[in-house]
């Protein structure tokens, strides 16, 4: 005997036996995933449901996804929500932005109240000695 603390039968592992269970087990059958379509409100109301449930219901009759929940006692719940194509956005044109600014800052530029003052040598600073 390997280890004569282990009640075990030789080689034998009872954390390993386990994971090799769990490992064999574990593995997951490939999901059947199907949409399902109904026919307006009326449609989405007579889709029977098991208590405790949820699904997505597409609406072939209006852009619509209806939300049906079921509570334990089996007593659905209904809530549309409307869908829409999604739309990529077009893109940005940095060219056309920085016309679009220059004649914007030409246009304040003429109907500013506030104009500066044509500077002379005096203003900036040069002194002529009378």
């Amino acid at each position: 005997m390997p280890y004569p603390y282990n009640n075990y039968p030789y080689n034998y592992n009872p954390v390993n036996a386990y994971q090799n269970q769990l490992a064999q087990g574990m593995s997951t059958p490939a999901q059947h995933v199907e949409v399902i379509k109904v026919n307006g409100e009326n449609g989405a109301k007579a889709y029977q449901m098991a208590p405790n449930s949820s699904i997505l219901l597409l609406d072939e009759t209006a852009p619509l996804v209806w939300l049906k929940t079921t509570d334990g006692a089996g007593y659905p719940t209904i809530t549309p929500y409307s869908i829409a194509p999604y739309k990529a956005e077009p893109p940005v044109d940095v060219k056309s932005l920085e016309q679009r600014i220059s004649r914007i800052e030409g246009i304040l530029n003429e109907k500013s109240n506030f104009r500066e003052p044509e500077r002379t040598p005096d203003d900036a600073g040069e002194h002529r000695a009378d």
